[in-house]
């Protein structure tokens, strides 16, 4: 068990180690947007689209237009990685699985 209390690191300061990330820095909006301009081809087109995009779209505007609308619209696209990832690998989209990725990796 750990006796030295553990406390986030604070900007430039050497002597904590970093435990916690901090989120400063990070495009949440320019990373969503990177991936929801990959998505949005897919699912507004009527061949790909289905019941599920719908919803999906309607929860999206619902998000957009919230008070808290980067929250809203991070925690949407988190809920439904899996779903995405299995459009883009069905599409064959490199790019936007990559996008994809960077978002997870940096915002979730």
């Amino acid at each position: 068990m750990l006796s030295t209390p553990v406390r986030p690191a604070e900007d430039n300061d050497p002597a904590v180690p970093e435990r916690y990330i901090s989120f400063r820095g990070i495009d949440f909006d320019g990373n969503m947007k990177a991936v929801l301009d990959h998505l949005r081809p897919y699912i507004d087109d009527p061949a790909n689209s289905n019941l599920f995009w719908e919803r999906f779209k309607k929860r999206l505007a619902d998000a957009e237009s919230s008070e808290t609308p980067v929250a809203d619209k991070l925690l949407l696209l988190h809920s439904h990685v899996y779903y995405m990832v299995e459009l883009f690998e069905d599409h064959d989209d490199d790019t936007a699985l990559a996008a994809l990725k960077k978002l997870e990796e940096e915002c979730f």
